[in-house]
């Protein structure tokens, strides 16, 4: 049929297709379910909600890109916050404080990507640990209290709406989609990046210093939790420590449902933005209808185990298994 022959010779129909219906589908039940899910302000409230999670996963989808995954990026967020909280209150103007908290993320991603490549410690394992670390240096800081933020600049981030119509994040998250995108699949970077998560052994016979780049990608997620926790501390009004927490599986969901391989190789940034928006929409639309929190766990886990599943398939195909 001429109409599957278009679909298998579009490029893009054929990359966001399966992940793109699914959207529509669940808007399409969420619609029915609830009168006010279609409504505008509700369109760009799971928008603004989305933002933070997609900035985090696109972070998230570099790391998977190599093969790599990192679950401090939670934790990350929340510290990046504090800093912003106390770097306010120290005095220091919106701007430079947020410059502070990008290079606490930036120095966290470092911490990362240095231990597990030049130590050689499996990167589950360094972030797991590094999860606490960073999550327990923000409990000892503000000794487990949260850090108010009233700066105008600050705040306007994550609650001023350009034209009373687009909210800023939206607006801050389609820069970064654009820019990580031709980050990854644009340049020597994103294409090393790609080989090296398709075969790690390969991509140092031809000479590419994978140390240095699983080090610099680590930092490139530190910095993108941090706008991620920059943005959270703007729409709370405050820095809480216990904030962000389970936002990496939430990450790692996204970037896995919008075709991200686990195992590496891999990716895009606009399949994780889309994995962020039914992410979103799930969230949203299960508030909607009143479905207690615990419950909504249990289908986010079941969300996750179907992405996971999906994603061996995938690569069984590949494979020919």
């Amino acid at each position: 049929m001429k109409w599957k022959q278009a679909f298998q010779d579009n490029k893009a129909l054929k990359t966001y297709g399966g992940v793109l219906a699914a959207l529509l589908a669940l808007v399409i039940l969420f619609s029915f379910l609830s009168p006010h899910f279609l409504n505008t302000n509700n369109i760009f409230t799971v928008l603004s909600q989305v933002s933070i999670i997609a900035i985090m996963a696109f972070g998230m989808t570099f790391v998977l890109m190599i093969g790599e995954i990192d679950l401090s990026v939670g934790s990350i967020a929340a510290l990046s916050g504090l800093v912003l909280g106390l770097s306010l209150t120290w005095g220091l103007n919106g701007p430079l404080a947020i410059l502070v908290t990008l290079i606490v993320g930036a120095l966290a991603g470092l911490a990362n990507g240095l231990i597990s490549a030049r130590l050689r410690i499996p990167t589950f394992i360094v972030t797991v640990a590094t999860m606490g670390i960073f999550r327990g240096i923000g409990y000892a800081t503000t000794d487990a209290k949260p850090v108010g933020v009233d700066d105008s600049f600050i705040l306007l981030l994550g609650n001023k709406k350009l034209f009373d119509i687009i909210p800023v994040p939206v607006i801050i998250v389609a820069v970064l989609l654009v820019f990580s995108h031709i980050l990854l699949s644009k340049t020597k970077f994103g294409r090393r990046a790609k080989m090296v998560g398709g075969n790690k052994t390969a991509a140092e016979y031809v000479g590419i210093n994978t140390k240095s780049l699983q080090t610099k990608i680590f930092i490139i997620s530190g910095v993108a939790a941090a706008i991620s926790g920059i943005l959270l501390t703007s729409r709370l009004y405050s820095a809480q420590p216990n904030t962000a927490s389970g936002y990496e599986l939430d990450a790692i969901a996204a970037a896995v449902l919008g075709g991200t391989s686990l195992s590496g190789g891999y990716g895009t940034v606009f399949g994780t933005f889309i994995g962020a928006l039914i992410m979103g929409v799930i969230n949203n639309g299960m508030n909607l209808i009143g479905l207690p929190y615990f419950y909504q766990q249990i289908v986010k886990g079941i969300i996750i185990i179907v992405a996971v599943y999906i994603d061996v398939r995938n690569k069984g195909r590949i494979l020919g298994k």
